[in-house]
């Protein structure tokens, strides 16, 4: 099983250390002590507690799309040239950049400070494991 110290546990979930170990505290996870004598947790039940925590706002008027990756933010910046334009966005702690003609960009009113949903439908997504310096392997004790 992985463990995640508090720390990583901690940046994942988006909150403090000292909210990890509140909720610690509550019962609402579970910890366990490493060979090391460091506090840590099942990365099962920190993915669980993730994706209980996770919540994706809504805009208004949005209509039923086969996209699944879909994440609603604030537009950061728009950098147009006569052609082609670049949109940022700050989806809670994602960064979402996308290319898109400069006339799609001026028709949909993107700019700094617009609420917008970015909806990701790709063939291929890259994913890539954590160094052994983010996270351990090892069974609970």
């Amino acid at each position: 099983m992985t463990q995640i110290r508090v720390r990583d546990a901690a940046a994942f979930l988006g909150v403090s250390d000292d909210t990890v170990r509140r909720w610690i505290e509550k019962g609402r996870l579970e910890a366990a002590t490493d060979a090391s004598g460091r506090t840590v947790l099942e990365g099962l039940d920190v993915a669980r507690l993730a994706r209980e925590n996770a919540v994706t706002p809504q805009l208004d008027g949005g209509g039923l799309s086969s996209a699944r990756n879909q994440f609603v933010g604030l537009v950061t910046r728009v950098v147009l040239d006569t052609v082609m334009a670049q949109v940022e966005m700050q989806c809670g702690p994602l960064r979402v950049v996308s290319l898109m003609s400069s006339e799609a960009a001026r028709e949909l009113g993107l700019e700094p400070g617009t609420v917008a949903r970015a909806m990701v439908k790709a063939t291929q997504v890259v994913i890539e494991a954590p160094g052994p310096a983010v996270v351990e392997s090892g069974s609970r004790a």
